[in-house]
């Protein structure tokens, strides 16, 4: 058995996994989606305090409730941000690392430092309070603001990432335009210390290709 800590991206909670979810269950792997502080379900904690760091906080705090040593933490979009930060706080909790078109970043990144002037001005449309980014208008209708200095905040890592059994990149090679994705994914298919696989799949890979995605965690899920 393995346990998967599916993480999402902006706006997003743990619903976003659903169908992957349910699947790995099946196949008898723990498995826990976790929505973030101020998100979804848990909006009602949005404050301007909500950041990065807050983020990085929920994951580590479920990994050490549940008691969770060998996680495979899956960060979608923003929630590579996440599992990058997790992965360096607790080291001795984390085995593999699977980022699903997500930013892979580096200490003193940001998500604002990262994306492309087309996702900055994006993150510049708030609501009323200032504090969180709307959904795009093509997101689930249960989409809710993001926290947006979660998106400004660098990336600070605690603890050496050596550890990692395994890095994994899932590229969507499926975009109507351009992807910011792009040059992260053909960086890493170069490094031999990471696994890549491209899908033809829009950006939402757990909703446009389940199966595919569902293929590959069960194929870091097997020993060795």
């Amino acid at each position: 058995m393995t346990t998967f800590a599916l993480i999402p991206g902006m706006c997003h909670g743990g619903w976003c996994f659903e169908q992957v979810t349910e699947q790995l269950r099946r196949h008898g792997h723990r498995t826990y989606p976790l929505t973030l502080t101020g998100l979804s379900e848990r909006s009602h904690l949005l404050h301007g305090g909500v950041n990065l760091e807050t983020h990085i906080q929920d994951v580590t705090a479920v990994l050490t409730a549940e008691n969770i040593q060998d996680a495979v933490l899956v960060g979608h979009s923003y929630g590579g941000m996440v599992i990058t930060g997790v992965a360096g706080r607790v080291p001795d909790r984390v085995d593999s690392l699977v980022y699903l078109d997500a930013v892979v970043p580096r200490p003193g990144d940001s998500m604002w430092s990262l994306v492309s002037d087309r996702e900055r001005q994006w993150y510049l449309d708030v609501v009323e309070t200032g504090d969180a980014v709307r959904p795009l208008p093509f997101f689930d209708p249960r989409a809710t603001p993001h926290p947006l200095a979660s998106l400004l905040q660098p990336l600070a890592i605690t603890g050496d990432t050596a550890h990692v059994r395994r890095n994994v990149y899932v590229y969507a090679a499926g975009w109507a335009d351009q992807s910011p994705f792009t040059p992260t994914y053909q960086r890493l298919r170069e490094d031999p210390s990471w696994t890549t696989y491209a899908l033809d799949s829009g950006h939402n890979l757990m909703r446009d290709a389940p199966q595919d995605l569902l293929k590959i965690l069960l194929e870091i899920a097997e020993p060795g």
